[in-house]
């Protein structure tokens, strides 16, 4: 999905280089006018390269999807009275195991939408899912009891989501970004006594996520 970006960024970084050498002789050679356009320039190459490279590592970590798509598959098993433990399976089959309070499982991701321009770069909706936490259904409960949240996101030095938020350059290129959650009971009966362990799939669609329970193995 970055292949052409790296492309783009290593291409700006090799004219960076290739400008500075004519703008060191015309300096040395007090061409003030010319060593400053040259300068400028490679500055400029220097500047969309630096940008394209943060797009690249920022993307990581999301996954382009152009339809309806399993984001995570995950395991709810009662531990106690509003606790249960949420074993979440990802698409590349990690497993992350949290213990949550509350009568729900909710989960956030962030969804980043691109404009045709930038899908010729090979950039195409994606989405990252952001937080796992526990849900109370009484609101009296989540004001007062405990709350628990946990990150599904990667450690990244650039977040994409956050970039196309920050700089108008890249705005032309964002048709759209936006959070989306969903949340559903963590056990499959509705009396504490009679809880059991139940599996779900997040999906995430060009609507956002929605979650249903996963197909029989």
């Amino acid at each position: 999905m970055t292949g052409i970006l790296q492309i783009i960024m290593v291409g700006f970084a090799v004219l960076a280089v290739v400008l500075l050498i004519p703008g060191v002789s015309a300096w040395r050679r007090r061409h003030r006018v010319s060593s400053a356009i040259a300068f400028l320039t490679a500055a400029l190459c220097g500047s969309l390269a630096t940008l394209s490279g943060a797009v690249t590592v920022g993307i990581r970590g999301y996954r382009a999807f152009t339809q309806e798509v399993v984001a995570a598959t995950i395991t709810a098993e009662p531990l106690g009275r509003q606790r249960f433990r949420a074993t979440v399976m990802l698409p590349d089959s990690s497993l992350h195991m949290y213990d949550l309070a509350g009568d729900e499982i909710y989960v956030d991701a962030h969804i980043l939408k691109w404009r045709p321009l930038a899908n010729l770069l090979g950039l195409h909706t994606a989405y990252e899912l952001d937080r796992i936490a526990g849900r109370y259904q009484r609101v009296s409960d989540e004001q007062t009891r405990e709350r628990t949240v946990y990150s599904l996101a990667q450690d990244k030095p650039f977040n994409t989501f956050d970039l196309a938020r920050r700089y108008w350059v890249l705005r032309p290129f964002v048709d759209a970004q936006y959070g989306s959650a969903t949340f559903i009971n963590a056990t499959a009966a509705s009396r504490p006594e009679d809880a059991r362990s139940v599996t779900y799939e997040v999906r995430v669609s060009t609507t956002g996520l929605l979650v249903r329970a996963a197909p029989p193995r």
